[in-house]
């Protein structure tokens, strides 16, 4: 079964669409790659979808074992590197929100499932994920 469908439209520009879902998501090549910048770059994407999935599969620990996580944010920095050009590092930064009451053994669970994502899996391990967890 097909995950997307994606249209080039002109001017480094795409839209990509979600089968299922009908959601739609538009991409720009970066400024500095002779694109606009206007929308996520797919190398954003890439680095986003890292952070998201961390967080997903953390929710599931949370939500398996009834703890609250609702609130933590994630914040995304992608790294790039050239010759040839690609991304050689992400940095995450996890902020968990005060009052979740989590103990070191949760703590542990929470992270390694986080660690251990299917994106974080999937990636090239030569490129560095540098994930900071504050609790």
């Amino acid at each position: 079964m097909q995950t997307a469908s994606i249209i080039y439209n002109g001017e480094l520009r795409t839209t990509s669409t979600h089968l299922q879902s009908s959601t739609v998501i538009e991409t720009d090549a970066p400024v500095d790659n002779r694109g606009k910048g206007e929308r996520f770059s797919p190398t954003d994407l890439v680095a986003s979808a890292l952070g998201s999935c961390m967080l997903s599969i953390m929710g599931i620990k949370a939500m398996d074992n009834g703890w609250n996580i609702e609130g933590t944010k994630v914040s995304v920095q992608k790294i790039m590197g050239s010759d040839p050009r690609r991304i050689i590092g992400v940095t995450i930064v996890m902020d968990l929100p005060a009052g979740h009451n989590l103990g070191e053994k949760e703590r542990t669970i929470l992270e390694r499932a986080a660690l251990t994502c299917p994106v974080a899996k999937s990636l090239h391990p030569d490129l560095v994920q540098d994930v900071t967890f504050n609790w």
